[in-house]
């Protein structure tokens, strides 16, 4: 028999608790110091672990400051800035397109919507939804990454695949002012304990109440 809604929003909220508890440092891991470094990190962070990317950053943001240095920048030479994180064509192609629309429609300025940030090439909803909650505090829905995907999967909060419907199926039993946090929460717990090939069930926190507790031994 499926859960009532009532049901997951009590459920999601003692997961909100217990994750709180074990995970009290958890925030946006990618380096940034304004809005513009933020979404080229988190466009970087495709296929690539934040690890990686601030590794990258930290002498890519000394050396492009603004989206005009991007737009400028040699394709080739640029590539060859991001090779490590991998795609770096697709994601040169990309930041230079978002940095053109900054500049010709958002007047330098990265978006502070959600309608607005989907304009931008190579922007979907995950990518949108980090940038706009932790460079502006905007929060217009949950960003699903991987590491989300996986645990709501496993949790039994969705039993969708697409991160569209996982984030649509989240927003309805997570309370709104927790939107933010939930993801950071998730990511976290998804690096240190509910990792994708071997998850230490013994020692999570919510081994009690997940259905998949336990099943990958």
């Amino acid at each position: 028999m499926a859960k009532k809604p009532s049901d997951k929003k009590t459920k999601v909220s003692k997961i909100i608790q217990l994750l709180e508890k074990e995970h009290p440092d958890a925030k946006v891991a990618l380096h940034h110091s304004n809005p513009l470094e933020l979404l080229i990190a988190t466009i970087l962070s495709a296929q690539c672990t934040d690890e990686r990317v601030n590794i990258v950053t930290k002498t890519l943001f000394k050396k492009y400051r603004t989206p005009e240095d991007y737009v400028k920048a040699d394709v080739k030479e640029l590539e060859n800035d991001i090779r490590s994180t991998g795609f770096f064509r697709n994601k040169t192609r990309n930041i230079k397109g978002c940095c053109k629309m900054l500049i010709d429609k958002f007047n330098l300025q990265v978006p502070r919507t959600m309608e607005e940030m989907l304009e931008l090439p190579g922007v979907a909803r995950k990518t949108a939804n980090i940038v706009l909650s932790h460079a502006y505090g905007v929060v217009e829905g949950i960003a699903v990454d991987t590491h989300v995907r996986r645990l709501a999967q496993r949790l039994g909060l969705t039993e969708n695949e697409d991160p569209n419907k996982i984030e649509a199926d989240l927003m309805q039993i997570v309370p709104k002012n927790k939107w933010m946090r939930i993801t950071d929460l998730l990511i976290f717990h998804g690096r240190r304990v509910c990792t994708a090939k071997k998850p230490n069930c013994a020692g999570c926190v919510l081994n009690k109440i997940c259905p998949s507790a336990f099943t990958f031994d």
